[in-house]
């Protein structure tokens, strides 16, 4: 047999520096570290500095990495998994995958409730509602802003103090009401300007625009419309039969 015409291909050096550090990214970083300098890396595997570039390129093209003039060399994430049902929490969910989410109020007053709005929580258009808006963070990492819509007023005195972490806890431990999602609508679009800042993302980027009403869960009223604009290449979304 003619061995030239069967050629095995095995993995060039760079290549298995690529698997190495991507079986790293997976197990042992977090998004938002960083990579040691190349020159410690180079030294580690034995190899010259063009031999890790070339890897680290694999792994930059591959969207596992992303380097910033001057800075070093960034870990990304993988898109997070997050299953939309009736009882879906998005901070537990991280937490169960190993990462830490935190989320901040930006945003708290009292204002007349638009049209898509009112209708969304069954008032009438010019009602006043109660706006919160929070921004989540994934491992110091900005994921998602999102608008929330509350319409019952005497829940005002108590969500004022609400400053940080989960909203929906925060409302169970403080009001004594658990909510559940009804209804989720999906779409996607692009990232305006203040949304850019905010997600520290490109003027531009995709988001997935994500509506979902919430009741509680004592007597099936609607206690809650939000609109989240997520990053869409940190959320994948499961749907759950």
């Amino acid at each position: 047999m003619d061995l030239s015409r069967h050629p095995t291909s095995y993995p060039t050096r760079y290549q298995q520096i690529a698997a190495q550090l991507e079986h790293e990214l997976r197990s042992t970083y977090r998004c938002g570290d960083y990579l040691p300098p190349e020159n410690q890396l180079a030294e580690r595997f034995q190899v010259n500095r063009h031999t890790l570039r070339r890897a680290v390129d694999e792994l930059v093209e591959r969207g596992w990495l992303q380097r910033r003039q001057g800075v070093g060399t960034l870990v990304l994430m993988r898109p997070y998994d997050y299953p939309l049902h009736s009882q879906a929490r998005f901070s537990q969910n991280l937490l169960d995958q190993g990462s830490h989410p935190t989320s901040e109020r930006l945003l708290g007053v009292l204002r007349p409730a638009t049209d898509h709005v009112a209708t969304a929580v069954g008032r009438q258009e010019g009602d006043t509602v109660i706006h919160l808006r929070t921004l989540r963070r994934v491992n110091n990492v900005p994921v998602c802003v999102i608008d929330h819509y509350l319409p019952d007023l005497d829940w005002w005195p108590v969500l004022q103090h609400f400053q940080s972490g989960s909203l929906h806890d925060f409302i169970r431990t403080e009001i004594n009401q658990q909510l559940s999602r009804r209804t989720t609508r999906i779409n996607a679009r692009r990232a305006l300007a203040k949304e850019s800042k905010l997600l520290e993302i490109v003027p531009q980027a995709p988001l997935l625009c994500v509506r979902t009403i919430n009741t509680c869960d004592s007597n099936d009223s609607v206690a809650e419309y939000s609109v989240s604009l997520t990053r869409a290449d940190m959320i994948e979304l499961t749907m759950e039969h």
